[in-house]
């Protein structure tokens, strides 16, 4: 598998007058929808392409029901989905409220096997990308 990357060139935000570097940046190749990828399954399962994206239909919906639930969703060597907050703070604990959350965030946390076809990846120098000229 192999991954192409861009040059970007890039300041540093905490330090405007620090030399800008250069670094390599991910570009996508496409997108790939849920049908894409039931397709994709279904040649590797005995589920049919129809059966593979109504599976993966109902997990999409499950998993944030889960997650509403505090629950920590767990997909075996896939990973795993949690949530994490942003908050305001208060100067006591019981100045706690919820309205002090401000967002809130799925994570996930790659299991083993995800991580191992992970490291398959082999990247592809691209090309250099412009950044506009500050002002």
């Amino acid at each position: 598998m192999t991954v192409k990357f861009n040059i970007v060139e890039r300041g540093n935000p905490s330090d405007r007058e620090a030399p800008k570097k250069f670094y390599p940046a991910i570009r996508s190749s496409g997108r790939r929808s849920t049908y894409d990828l039931a397709v994709a399954a279904s040649k590797r399962s005995t589920l049919n392409q129809t059966d593979m994206a109504a599976a993966l239909a109902c997990l999409l919906e499950i998993i944030p029901e889960e997650l509403a639930r505090g629950n920590v969703v767990e997909l075996g060597d896939f990973g795993s989905f949690w949530l994490r907050t942003t908050c305001s703070g208060a100067e006591t604990a019981d100045d706690v409220r919820a309205t002090q959350i401000e967002t809130i965030l799925p994570r996930f946390n790659p299991g083993k096997q995800f991580k191992k076809g992970l490291e398959q990846i082999e990247f592809e120098r691209g090309t250099l990308i412009s950044q506009p000229q500050e002002d």
